[in-house]
């Protein structure tokens, strides 16, 4: 394959993080799979005031060390796959921040973005919010959020990537099928991503 690091994103429940393990285990590359603990989530939820900035700020700087690590390391020694991007922090930064917050936001984001390094491709995984609901259920029986939220979301979602042109990008339509079924070929998949030499390419699986 000719790309050497590989950004796979998309909205909870569409089968990113097992993309990545997937595409990783078939190419003997590495895979970098996001931290998801987070200890000011729980008063987020609660709704307690500042801690939307708290735990934005948590994933930031969470995000920002973890892909700052392999510009410490020999990156394009073997393909690298990551179930995120650092861009994509913005999008749940404008779902949940105040003005006030945002601005602050905006200033250290600014000072962190130029020092992470970005995927040669990004693959953004799409399914409607019904789906993802499903899946969630199916393989974790756990859903964080309400079906309006999780609509919202791939709102969000959808308009960060229709926008987006930092790097090539691959749009999979994941509605008709699922990449955490092991039983589902990644062969087109594949292929795809080897004709996707920039701006951005569609694809929606039969």
């Amino acid at each position: 394959m000719k790309y050497r690091y590989i950004g796979i994103e998309g909205p909870p429940g569409v089968g990113k993080t097992a993309l990545v393990e997937r595409m990783a285990a078939r190419l003997e590359g590495s895979s970098l799979l996001e931290q998801k603990h987070n200890p000011f989530l729980g008063d987020f939820h609660a709704g307690r005031s500042g801690a939307a900035f708290q735990a934005q700020m948590f994933f930031l700087l969470n995000r920002y060390r973890e892909l700052g690590e392999l510009a410490q390391r020999e990156l394009f020694y073997q393909h690298k796959f990551a179930d995120f991007i650092f861009a994509k922090d913005k999008i749940y930064a404008y779902l949940h921040l105040d003005d006030t917050e945002l601005m602050l936001y905006e200033k250290i984001y600014q000072v962190l973005a130029p020092e992470v390094p970005s995927p040669e491709l990004v693959v953004y995984l799409q399914a409607p919010a019904d789906i993802l609901i499903r899946r969630v259920r199916k393989y974790s029986g756990h859903i964080q959020f309400t079906e309006h939220d999780l609509k919202e979301l791939v709102r969000a979602y959808d308009y960060f990537f229709f926008h987006y042109s930092t790097t090539p990008l691959l749009v999979v339509n994941t509605s008709k099928i699922d990449f955490t079924d092991p039983e589902e070929s990644l062969d087109d998949l594949m292929q795809e991503i080897e004709a996707t030499s920039g701006g951005t390419r569609y694809y929606a699986p039969a």
